[in-house]
Order: C-alpha cells, then sequence, then structure tokens
C-alpha cells in the first residue's frame, strides 16, 4: 500500500507541474503571436499574394509590434532568470561540524531509497523543510557565500519570508509561492530544455528540536522531509518550480528596483506580468506541493512509525516552549540590548520545568536521559550562539554582530545583568514621568526615589472613605467602558501615557542609523534592508496600561530588593520573577492591576506589610 500511496502523490504531482509549465507555454506562445503575424505577412507579400499599400502598412505595423513584444518578453524573461529566488535565514552546518549528523541524514536518505540532500542549515525555529540553494542561471552561491548564513542576509529578499506562525505547506514546509516546499532540483528544464546536473536540497532543521528531541525523535521527525528529495528530483516538478519560484522572485526585485525615471514602467509592466503569471499558475503549484508532501508522507511510513507518533507530541511541546521562552525571557532581554546566547539550552529547561508543573507532561521529563540530539554536533554551545544571535536579528531586529550595546548573556548572569537592570531601568523612567508630571516629593524622596511617592499619587484620587467601603464590601469600584474594560483613573491615564512617550523616545533615538541605499540597478542588486527589521516581532507594542503595570511592579520589586531583602530571578516559562526568601512572588500582579483599575491601593499595602517592604524607604535606581 505505501508504493501505491507513492506512486498516487508522485502522479498528482507531475500533473499539476505539467499544468504549471502549460502556463509557462501559453504565456511564450502569445509573445511569439505577434512574430507569427508578421511572418505570414512577409511570406504573403514575398510571394505575391498579399500586396498593395495596405497590406505594405500591414506589414510594417505588425513588424513593429511583433519586435517590440520580442524585446519586452526578452527583457522579462532576463529578469526571471537573473532574479535569485530568496533564501531563509539559516545557520549553515558544515559536515565537519556535524559528522554524526550527517551520516544520519545520509542513513536516512538511503533507507527512504532517495537523495541525500547537499547540506545541513539550522533556523531560529520549530520547524523543519528542505530548500534549494542554487540558482537556474548562475549556480549554487560563490565558496564563503552561503545565502543562509546570517551576514548573508542581504541576498534576502522581502517575498518568501515566513514567521514562526506564518504560512506553511504540508509537513511543516513551506508553501509553493514561497521557499520552494520540498527544494528544487535541476533538471530537465522540460520541452526540450538543457539538462543540468541535479542537485539535491539543503535540510534546513528547526535548532530547538535539536535540544529537546533525542537521537530516535529527530530521525523519526526528519524522515517525512528527507523523503521529499525523491519525488521532487522529477525534471517537470523541478521546471515547473523554477518557473513558479523565478517568477515570485521578479516579483520582488521589480518591486525593490524601478525607482528611477527611466526605469519605473518596464519595472511595473514586468511586476504586474509576474503577478499575473503567478495567479494562473497558483492553484496549480499548491496542489503540486501537496502531492509531492503525500508521496514523501507515504514513503517515510515505514521509517519508525511509533516513534514519529511520539515524536510528534515533542513538536508540539518544542512550540510552547520555544515560544514562552521567546516573548517571556528572551524579549525582555533583546529590549535592553542583551541577548541571551544558549536559547537552545534555555528551550530544554523550560520545558523540563513545564513538565515538573504540567501532570500532561510528567513523562516527557523521562526522556532526558536518552542521548540528545544536540550531541551529533561537534560544537553544541558555538551552534547554539549562533542561532540565538540569528534569533534576536529575526524577532526583535537586533544587530548581525555582537557589540557595547548588544552583549550576549548567559543564563546564569541573566537576573543580575537583565532582571535587576530592567526593574531599576524602568523604576527610573517611572519617576522620571513623575517629575515631568509635576508630582511633588516627600521628605524621604530628598534622599532617593521611594514606592510610596507612586502609591499616594494614584490613590489621592479615591476618598479614603471610599475605598474603605469597597474594601469592607468586597464590592467593585471600578468604572468600565462599553466593552466591559476597566477605565483607569485619570491620573493613571496621564501616567500612562508619559510613559508611552518617554519609551517612544527612548526607542527613536537607540534606532541605528541607516544610510539611504541607492535605488537597486539590476535584478541581482541586494534586496535587503536593515530598516525593515524586525521580520517577524513576537509581540504587538503594549498598550499605556500595559506599561504602567510594569513600571509599578518594576518598582515595587526594586523596594523589594532594597528594603526586604528580596533577590531577582528567572522562572524559564514566566520570564523575570522576584524571589522573597527562595520563593517566588506569583501574587503581585492582582494588587497592581487593583491600584490601576480601581484605584485601590489596599491590596498592594496590604501585601508589602505582610512581606516587610517599605514603601518609605529610598531605592537604588540606574
Amino acid at each position: 500500500m505505501t508504493a501505491i500511496g507513492v506512486e498516487v502523490g508522485a502522479k498528482a504531482a507531475r500533473a499539476r507541474a505539467m499544468a504549471v509549465l502549460r502556463v509557462r507555454s501559453r504565456a511564450l506562445a502569445v509573445a511569439l503571436l505577434p512574430a507569427a503575424a508578421a511572418v505570414i505577412l512577409l511570406a504573403g507579400g514575398s510571394t505575391g499574394r498579399l500586396t498593395g499599400p495596405v497590406w505594405d502598412a500591414a506589414r510594417w505595423a505588425t513588424g513593429a509590434l511583433a519586435l517590440l513584444v520580442l524585446l519586452a518578453a526578452a527583457g522579462f524573461a532576463l529578469v526571471v532568470a537573473r532574479a535569485r529566488p530568496a533564501v531563509s535565514p539559516t545557520v549553515p552546518i558544515a559536515e565537519e561540524a556535524a559528522p554524526d549528523l550527517y551520516r544520519l541524514v545520509r542513513d536516512l536518505a538511503d533507507r527512504l531509497d532517495v537523495p541525500a540532500p547537499s547540506a545541513i542549515a539550522l533556523t531560529p525555529d520549530c520547524d523543519s523543510w528542505l530548500e534549494d540553494r542554487t540558482h537556474p542561471a548562475h549556480g549554487p552561491p560563490p565558496p564563503g557565500e552561503d545565502p543562509g548564513h546570517p551576514p548573508g542576509l542581504a541576498r534576502r529578499g522581502p517575498r518568501g519570508l515566513r514567521g514562526p506562525r506564518g504560512l506553511r505547506g504540508p509537513l511543516g514546509r513551506g508553501g509553493p509561492l514561497g521557499r520552494g516546499g520540498n527544494g528544487d532540483h535541476a533538471g530537465h528544464g522540460g520541452h526540450g530544455g538543457p539538462r543540468r546536473t541535479p542537485t539535491a536540497p539543503v535540510l534546513v532543521i528547526g535548532s530547538p528540536f535539536l535540544w529537546w528531541m533525542r537521537v530516535g525523535e529527530l530521525r523519526a521527525v526528519l524522515a517525512p522531509v528527507v523523503a521529499g528529495t525523491g519525488p521532487s528530483a522529477h525534471p517537470d516538478i523541478a521546471a515547473a518550480r523554477r518557473f513558479v519560484r523565478g517568477l515570485d522572485a521578479a516579483v520582488a526585485v521589480t518591486s525593490a528596483a524601478g525607482r528611477g525615471p527611466l526605469t519605473r514602467l518596464p519595472g511595473a509592466g514586468a511586476a504586474w506580468l509576474a503577478r499575473l503569471l503567478l495567479r494562473g499558475c497558483r492553484e496549480h503549484a499548491a496542489e503540486m506541493e501537496r502531492g509531492v508532501a503525500a508521496a514523501a508522507a507515504e514513503r517515510a511510513q515505514a521509517v519508525d512509525y511509533g516513534l514519529r507518533i511520539v515524536a510528534q507530541e515533542q513538536v508540539g511541546l518544542a512550540y510552547a516552549g520555544w515560544d514562552r521562552l521567546l516573548t517571556r525571557v528572551a524579549l525582555p532581554a533583546w529590549r535592553m540590548g542583551r541577548w541571551p546566547s544558549r536559547l537552545d539550552a534555555g528551550v530544554v529547561a523550560a520545558l523540563t520545568e513545564l513538565s515538573r508543573r504540567d501532570r500532561l507532561a510528567e513523562g516527557f521529563a523521562s526522556r532526558l536521559g536518552e542521548r540528545p540530539a544536540c550531541d551529533l554536533l561537534e560544537e553544541p554551545g558555538a551552534v547554539d550562539e549562533a542561532a540565538s544571535l540569528l534569533a534576536a536579528r529575526l524577532f526583535h531586529g537586533g544587530p548581525a554582530e555582537p557589540g557595547p550595546d548588544w552583549c550576549p548573556v548567559d543564563w546564569q548572569e541573566y537576573p543580575e545583568e537583565v532582571v535587576d537592570r530592567k526593574w531599576r531601568t524602568d523604576a527610573a523612567r517611572l519617576h522620571r514621568v513623575l517629575d515631568t508630571l509635576g508630582v511633588r516629593r516627600t521628605a524621604p524622596d530628598a534622599q532617593g526615589p521611594t514606592l510610596a511617592r507612586v502609591l499616594d499619587h494614584l490613590a489621592e484620587e479615591t476618598p479614603a472613605p471610599a475605598r474603605a467601603s469597597a474594601h469592607a464590601s468586597h464590592t467593585a469600584t471600578r468604572v468600565e467602558d462599553a466593552d466591559g474594560q476597566p477605565v483607569p483613573s485619570p491620573r493613571c491615564t496621564a501616567l500612562a501615557a508619559g510613559l508611552s512617550e518617554e519609551l517612544t523616545r527612548e526607542e527613536e533615538a537607540a534606532l541605528p542609523v541607516v544610510p539611504a541605499q541607492p535605488a537597486a540597478a539590476s535584478p541581482d542588486a541586494p534586496l535587503w534592508d536593515d530598516a525593515a527589521l524586525p521580520l517577524f516581532p513576537l509581540q504587538p507594542p503594549r498598550t499605556p496600561r500595559e506599561l504602567l503595570a510594569d513600571h509599578i511592579t518594576a518598582m515595587v520589586c526594586c523596594a523589594a530588593m532594597d528594603t526586604a531583602g528580596a533577590t531577582p530571578g528567572l522562572d524559564w516559562l514566566d520570564g523575570p520573577s522576584l524571589l522573597i526568601k527562595g520563593e517566588r512572588a506569583a501574587d503581585l500582579a492582582p494588587k497592581v492591576l487593583s491600584l490601576i483599575e480601581d484605584g485601590d491601593p489596599a491590596p498592594l499595602r496590604a501585601w508589602l506589610t505582610e512581606i516587610g517592604i517599605r514603601p518609605e524607604k529610598p531605592v537604588r535606581l540606574v
């Protein structure tokens, strides 16, 4: 049954590939139609049948039209041929850096009876796919220029990019109009095209998989991906993919170029034609990719089938842990100019902590005694650091290289270098905004900022009897809008707006100055625009209410550290945390929200008294 399923999927893919190639053939026929008419008219004149001034005028007009159409078609074909398709930013892994990993992949390809991938690269994402890294006209990139390496990001066009939760094709690979799904083997060009030496695609592996999964699980997960090199080697499928990816690259090139007065109209015309052809073959290309994926999945059924079921559970768990680690742990550090240099090792700690807290994941921690897949690398620490830097660049927009304001941080240093500094920076910003709003300082504030200043300012607006009555009856005093959302008091609103403006000014001042780039002069010119970073922002900008809650929490944590002996800590699932006597303070957020939304400081003051925090004492800020 497996062989039958593989053949059915391959036949479907080949049929759709031929449909894509028919779109290309029709476009060529339309381009040659005026030339054919001109040939007929010239032949008629030479035989003496189509003579006279009318036929002479028709011959001149048709010949001129044919010449213009042929020139335009040749120019468009040149743009499509020279436009290098976009490739995903990755960390390349040479064979000498991971001989065991290459051996595992080759053994897997031999067992599946498919060509082995030409190389292996890592992506800071929980996904794996095959990607073509050759160019039909120029061949592979020259030695030392790996288009997937972070320093080579200048070759990455704006199209074909996909975020961690973006569009995916079957089996978790890219869609047909993006990176080309399972790769693009060079074979017959289709319909008499020249024969080229087939080049296997590059296997791109999600770096969190290597650290969290065991060797057997990684092998099971990669089986259907590696199996995709089989049907994709068919010459018709290869030609169809080259055509689609060439059109996609041409759209990117003509959109980036064509800014000058002489190139604007031709560029717009080429982009319009490329989009028209893409629309004509979009459905066929998508079905072709589904057929290739179905054939690959059927071929991989016989390889570690039982283990694949277990491994797929680890894929879902890795997604959850990776997202939490990036948004809760890495993002606060990135915002401060620090980037955790061992993100992949951190995802293991995060998922281990999740298995400890969640009874549904209890059995996952027991796997950690088996050999991890990162053991297949010769230097896993260096690879983790490179993947972590690329993740910071893609998800946050950080620089490509470390510098004075963009430094790596180890997990052991994270509480002191990130958490403590973040809280004190936010608290200092909070008091600067209070100064701009004209909020008076109390006597202790003369020696340093105090938490009492913040609490008194936000609580003065609600009369004491009303607060006492609300506290005694547990009756909410909040005001809600038409959507049922709490409306902060005017003082909270003004303070939140001031924080938003101050933070915006700081972020704008910290943005790197990108020199203006001249308009691209050729289809092969670099398309990368550093001003477009980050490519995949993790979270939308924080609302003023969220900013106010974060800053008040930071001020409370600073007071706890300076007056009650608390310490900064790292929670692998929730990020920065306050440790009181070694235990995480998990009940602070509701108290802060009660102050912001209800104007009631009583719950927070009671919590401060219980912990032993003295709000009237000055605290140290950055």
